[in-house]
């Protein structure tokens, strides 16, 4: 069977592995203090352009922003996010069981939080009986697969900057994003008091990069991630990972290769008359199909499933990763012809 299911499907990059058996009996100091973790650091401050930023290693995308969220916040304030993002609705309540709301906000279908969403939300808390707004929570790409651009979060930037709102990122599918044309690493660290650059959804094994920016939240942080389970013994197997993608320009070519393959996907559904749910620019893509269609697809191929569109039809998001074959984007668009055809 193909999948589009997701791209955490596969291992690694084979320089990943080879890097990890390399170093798999060197040994090394534990939870993230050793040499490979301080270089993958270096690393990611020059690929940023921002040499003060404290850097560090968790496991996964739910853990890390559990964890900053936890840090970040005072126990009576809040996240603001769109009402799509993926800390209210796909992590279990991870950020609510330390003790922080998140409050939905309204979004369009490109799951992009809009400045105007945030004002509003702010003012629907105005006093001690509401808990206080204090962190915008935004993902680059959305789970729409939206890429916010440079202007977008310079505008967020401004109107966190006017509440007094500290900005965000959760950079799980950044490397789709910067293949999207969306805003760089250098403007995120410009824009974002935090954010994430994620490996998980990118060619490693596992494991997200915290970069923390702003100074009043670097803090005491290692004694939070050690508290709330975030602390890898050890911590080399993820800064041996981000040390082989953050050179040779490794991540950013893997997250060129996904969305190409994607929007070859998607292009050459709209050959075939096939209508999509929103237009995104990125490693996921969101077509409508009918019913009949998709159950001839069925056995062959695998999808996530995102609803109803009619009594019909139903909207299915396929993704791409580093590791999708070309051939199986070519094997879904003659199978999908086949069965538009035959339907």
């Amino acid at each position: 069977m193909i999948r589009f299911t997701n791209d955490y499907s596969e291992g690694c990059h084979p320089d990943i592995l080879a890097a990890l058996a390399a170093a798999n009996t060197e040994g090394n100091f534990g939870y993230g203090t050793d040499p490979h973790c301080a270089r993958a650091a270096g690393l990611i401050r020059q690929a940023i352009g921002a040499p003060g930023a404290d850097v560090h290693f968790l496991v996964g995308g739910t853990q890390v922003n559990a964890t900053a969220i936890c840090a970040f916040l005072r126990p009576h304030q809040a996240v603001l996010a769109t009402e799509l993002g993926h800390v209210c609705g796909h992590e279990t309540g991870a950020v609510e069981a330390t003790g922080h709301k998140c409050v939905p906000l309204p979004c369009g279908p490109d799951g992009k939080l809009r400045p105007e969403a945030i004002r509003a939300g702010v003012a629907a808390h105005p006093n001690e009986h509401n808990v206080q707004p204090k962190l915008v929570y935004i993902s680059n790409t959305t789970e729409t697969g939206g890429a916010y651009t440079a202007e977008e979060l310079r505008a967020l930037r401004a109107v966190c900057d006017e509440l007094g709102l500290t900005l965000y990122l959760d950079g799980a599918r950044l490397a789709s994003a910067l293949a999207a044309g969306g805003a760089s690493m250098q403007d995120c660290a410009a824009c974002c008091d935090a954010f994430t650059i994620g490996g998980t959804k990118n060619g490693a094994l596992f494991g997200e990069a915290l970069c923390i920016l702003n100074e009043a939240l670097k803090p005491d942080f290692r004694y939070i991630l050690k508290q709330r389970g975030g602390m890898l013994a050890k911590g080399f197997l993820l800064g041996i990972q981000f040390e082989v993608l953050m050179q040779n320009d490794l991540y950013e070519q893997l997250g060129r290769r996904s969305t190409a393959l994607a929007l070859r996907l998607r292009d050459g559904m709209r050959a075939l008359g096939v209508a999509f749910a929103n237009d995104s620019p990125s490693n996921q893509q969101f077509p409508i199909l009918p019913d009949a269609v998709l159950e001839k697809l069925a056995g062959d191929f695998h999808w996530e499933e995102m609803g109803r569109r009619g009594p019909d039809a139903r909207e299915i998001r396929l993704v791409t990763s580093w590791a999708t074959p070309d051939e199986a984007v070519d094997a879904f668009l003659q199978a999908l012809r086949a069965a538009l055809a035959a339907g």
